[in-house]
């Protein structure tokens, strides 16, 4: 039997294993596709490596640098904006974000998926609990597909490779539980940003986190 193929972002966090799982229950045959761009929690690099391990399938694993920097996450010396609990999480974009990294992530994911025959990119983008990325939004996702068709030779031979972003309108407790009915080793995810040999529990990824745990009413395994 010939299995579709599909390229998945895989970061190691708890969104982006899900995503991969629910492409995998989806009937797609998933390469993952991971970025090592000098993030300061790579922690998160072992835990994709662990989760595309445990299911053997192929593993992209992808380095770059960004010598600008521009963000807590690639910069020591800019401090992280913690708040106390997930209502007092900033509104306004934050110093987390890493400037037009989905943009770049999704022109590599691109790339793969023209030269191993994939039709499909899964990323685990979500715009309800997030911490207010703009390439995160519906919008952004809808406009960077047309631009794979536009720009892409397999879009000039009308060979479509789609964007799904399945969890995108989830909560994290939807997610959380998802994550559970597909099987997850949850224990294998990082979702913290500072890294370390535990979650801070401090940052917005963490807070964020363990909201949908909370909600979901089950204890994070990672903890």
């Amino acid at each position: 039997m010939k299995f579709k193929k599909a390229i998945c972002l895989l970061s190691g966090g708890l969104d982006s294993a899900a995503c991969l799982y629910f492409a995998r229950s989806q009937g797609y045959r998933v390469i993952a596709l991971t970025f090592d761009y000098g993030q300061r929690h790579d922690c998160e690099l072992r835990s994709a490596h662990a989760l595309a391990k445990k299911i053997a399938i192929k593993h992209y694993d992808v380095q770059f640098a960004m010598p600008w920097r521009g963000s807590a996450l690639t910069d020591k010396a800019v401090l992280f904006h913690d708040a106390k609990d997930v209502e007092h999480i900033s509104k306004r974009i934050p110093n987390t974000y890493v400037p037009a990294r989905n943009s770049i992530f999704l022109s590599l994911a691109a790339s793969c998926a023209e030269a191993e025959g994939a039709s499909a990119i899964f990323i685990g983008a979500n715009a309800v609990d997030y911490s207010g990325y703009p390439d995160c939004r519906p919008a952004y996702l809808k406009t960077f597909e047309i631009l794979i068709k536009k720009g892409t030779k397999a879009g000039a031979e009308g060979r479509t490779i789609k964007i799904f972003a399945p969890l995108l309108r989830l909560s994290k407790k939807q997610i959380v539980l998802l994550a559970l009915k597909l099987g997850v080793p949850i224990e294998k995810t990082w979702s913290c940003y500072r890294g370390g040999k535990k979650p801070c529990g401090r940052c917005d990824s963490c807070l964020l986190r363990a909201k949908g745990f909370l909600d979901a009413g089950i204890k994070d395994p990672l903890l």
